[in-house]
């Protein structure tokens, strides 16, 4: 058995948990590094296959499968357990990978991006419930530490890596080089999943009405958002409203109730990773057009700020993870406030006098912010389900990452478009930063209010708050009237004692 210094089991590396821990960090390490690199390589693979003009539908046909996925992850881990889903996710995703690495034409790299989009989706919701099943639940930050290392360090290093991949291997190796080590992965991770005790529900699964086709309709939605935000016009306009009307209804069928309007409870912990990663990557999305176009970086000098953002975000994931004895509610709170004031801060740099060097500060502080915000919300979205509704719920939280950053990063298209030209981006760059900081403080807000119900505050126990009151009145009132009749004997009223005033009738009303 694997002990710290203090001999406490290790929360990671336990006997029991060390293949999991190796192989769930192997696989997401894995996939984002072939996300990152898909950035790097697309430029040379639109080249080869002449498809300049279809540059970013792989990206779409990615982003929409694995919004598809998410939502049957979540039905087949809620039926059957993590292990069905842990197993087909990176299955499904190494297909693709030898599809998109063997493409001679655009329709079959979309092809294999939709099946990359699928596995990937389909192994996120997978890893969070496995992380569920396996680590207790005072261990679950260190699960979540990890994870961040895990995407982060393919952020340092993947870009990088996958150019010089590029340059003398050829693109394919960007995809095909990634096969055996998904497979090595995959087989770390068999003997751990084998361990993992029968998946027998206390209650049945609840029943969703509808999820299949809303989760398509917001696919659909999110490919023509993300369109429009790449291809502004009139028309992408009009088809991006079109799509929101579309998105709205179908959300609300996805998320669990009361999401969308920051209900306490779990419907606050889901909505934190979408407002928290949106409002993030909005800012940062546009830092290297600010250095570039305001300051006059270099590429390379300008992408700078989001490696040290990336290195904020780990560090603080890591440090969260040791803390076991601060309250994840706080953590969360905390990782709004420090996400707004580095968001904040970071619309000094816009203007030409403002201080450039200013952002690697404030993108490792709204970093840390993320890293401390994001791992809390997800340890809240755990505790708060249960066994039937944890593959449903770590959709939900998916979906909520994924639809906070497309909807937030194209508002703030929209937003620098209409309040400066491109040239000149300063003042639209400033306007979204703040906006953008404003999120993050409405965030803090929402959480600040305490809940630990799994759907926030039911209607017994909203009732509850009021009759509680009303009934300790009564009982006094029985007291002081019937003062004999108050004993600790459990026995029945004897003849001549009030029938309403023993121990047994007088219980039940001071429970209401």
């Amino acid at each position: 058995m694997t002990t710290t210094a203090s001999g406490r089991r290790s929360a990671l590396f336990a006997a029991d948990r060390r293949g999991a821990t190796i192989g769930i960090v192997a696989l997401v390490t894995f996939a984002t590094f072939e996300d990152l690199g898909v950035n790097t390589a697309m430029p040379q693979i639109a080249a080869d296959l002449h498809a300049g003009a279809e540059y970013s539908w792989p990206f779409l046909a990615f982003l929409a499968a694995s919004v598809v996925a998410s939502v049957f992850a979540g039905r087949l881990c809620d039926r059957y357990g993590p292990v069905p889903a842990m197993l087909a996710g990176p299955a499904v995703f190494v297909v693709g990978l030898v599809v998109s690495g063997t493409a001679g034409a655009m329709p079959a790299l979309l092809a294999g991006r939709t099946l990359q989009g699928f596995g990937a989706g389909t192994q996120v919701v997978a890893v969070t419930v496995l992380i569920a099943a396996v680590y207790p639940a005072t261990d679950r930050p260190a699960a979540y530490a990890a994870l961040s290392t895990a995407c982060v360090v393919p952020a340092l290093l993947g870009p990088t890596a996958s150019g010089l991949v590029v340059q003398h291997a050829g693109w394919r190796y960007v995809f095909l080089g990634l096969v055996p080590l998904v497979l090595a992965g995959i087989a770390v991770l068999v003997p751990a999943l084998r361990r993992l005790p029968k998946h027998l529900p206390d209650d049945p699964v609840t029943v969703r009405r509808w999820l299949p086709l809303a989760a398509l309709a917001a696919a659909a939605s999110v490919v023509v958002l993300e369109f429009g935000a790449q291809h502004p016009s009139p028309l992408t306009v009009v088809a991006g409203l079109v799509a929101l009307a579309v998105l709205v209804p179908s959300v609300r069928r996805l998320l669990p109730t009361g999401t969308l309007t920051a209900r306490a409870g779990l419907p606050t912990a889901v909505l934190s990773r979408g407002l928290l990663s949106g409002a993030y990557f909005a800012v940062a999305a546009y830092v290297p057009l600010t250095l570039t176009a305001v300051h006059g970086y270099s590429p390379a000098a300008a992408g700078l700020p989001l490696t040290v953002g990336a290195l904020g975000w780990c560090a603080a994931a890591a440090w969260q993870g040791r803390r076991r004895e601060i309250s994840r509610r706080v953590l969360l709170r905390t990782g709004f406030v420090l996400v707004a004031a580095g968001l904040a801060a970071t619309a000094l740099a816009a203007p030409e006098w403002g201080p450039s060097w200013l952002v690697l500060a404030t993108l490792a502080v709204a970093g840390a912010g993320l890293g401390l915000g994001a791992s809390a919300a997800s340890v809240l979205t755990l505790g708060l389900s249960t066994i039937t509704d944890r593959g449903f719920n770590s959709a939900a939280m998916q979906i909520s990452d994924l639809l906070g950053q497309v909807v937030l990063i194209g508002a703030g298209g929209v937003l620098i478009t209409a309040l400066a030209p491109a040239a000149h981006p300063s003042g639209g760059v400033a306007a979204l930063d703040l906006v953008m900081a404003a999120v993050a403080l409405l965030g803090a807000l929402a959480t600040g209010r305490r809940n630990d119900s799994p759907g926030g505050l039911t209607r017994s126990r909203r009732l509850a708050r009021w009759v509680r009151p009303v009934a300790r009145a009564r009982t006094d009132a029985l007291r002081r009237s019937y003062p004999a009749a108050v004993v600790t004997t459990p026995h029945p009223p004897g003849p001549g004692q009030h029938a309403g005033a023993g121990p047994e009738a007088s219980r039940p009303v001071a429970e209401a």
